[in-house]
């Protein structure tokens, strides 16, 4: 039996002794699936986000990515893993606004000790992919943010992934721009089976998903198909 891409079990995290922000956090995601974490602020869903990203460590619990309890990793490794395996889009694009969209996408790629062609081919053509291809030389500033959210998009693929993790990523957009970003995220799931995870308090966002956790006092409140 193939094992789950992800696997969460007993997962609390603590900021201050007796205030918990997650308490007994359970679930698995299998490679391929759409899942949109939904809850109110202060829920302990984009902490959550963060341990899933290997951003932060849980207080107790396991987190398995791909089978290997990132635990037991050290910084080094957690890096490793995060650029190997994950891409990252955020609500707020966290694009250089001094580097050209071509040098943006290609980031990834520096930590991961691609040459300056390789990284230009690459983002190339991954700005194509999110029907850029004509903005490679420009700025961040250049571009709608609609645009720039194509571009984070771009970034968080250029690495091949087999996870996207997105906060929040239209929160900072126009409902049709947003309803746009989410087509890109429905056709990397649907047409190259990248799992995706997406962090919302949009109904109608998480309504792109196909399968719906929700996120009440730090604890898993519902798990089900959306």
């Amino acid at each position: 039996m193939e094992r789950p891409l992800i696997s969460v079990s007993g997962l609390s995290k603590y900021y201050l002794e007796n205030m918990p922000v997650l308490k007994d956090v359970n679930f698995n995601i299998e490679s391929g699936e759409f899942v949109a974490i939904m809850g109110h602020s202060g829920s302990g869903k984009s902490t959550l986000m963060n341990i899933l990203g290997c951003l932060d460590t849980a207080t107790d619990g396991h987190y398995y990515l791909e089978g290997r309890d990132t635990a037991a990793l050290n910084s080094d490794e957690l890096a490793l893993l995060r650029n190997r395996l994950i891409g990252f889009v955020f609500q707020g694009f966290n694009l250089l606004p001094r580097s050209s969209i071509l040098d943006n996408i290609g980031l990834p790629l520096l930590y991961a000790g691609k040459s300056k062609a390789e990284r230009r081919e690459k983002a190339s053509i991954m700005l194509e992919r999110v029907g850029l291809a004509q903005f490679g030389d420009r700025r961040p500033n250049q571009l709608s943010g609609g645009q720039q959210q194509r571009v984070a998009i771009a970034r968080a693929l250029v690495t091949d992934p087999k996870l996207i993790l997105a906060d929040e990523p239209t929160g900072n957009l126009d409902t049709q721009t947003g309803e746009d970003i989410m087509k890109i995220f429905q056709t990397l799931n649907e047409d190259q089976n990248i799992t995706i995870i997406l962090v919302t308090h949009e109904p109608d966002i998480a309504a792109h998903a196909k399968r719906l956790i929700r996120v009440v006092d730090g604890r898993i409140a519902t798990d089900q198909p959306s």
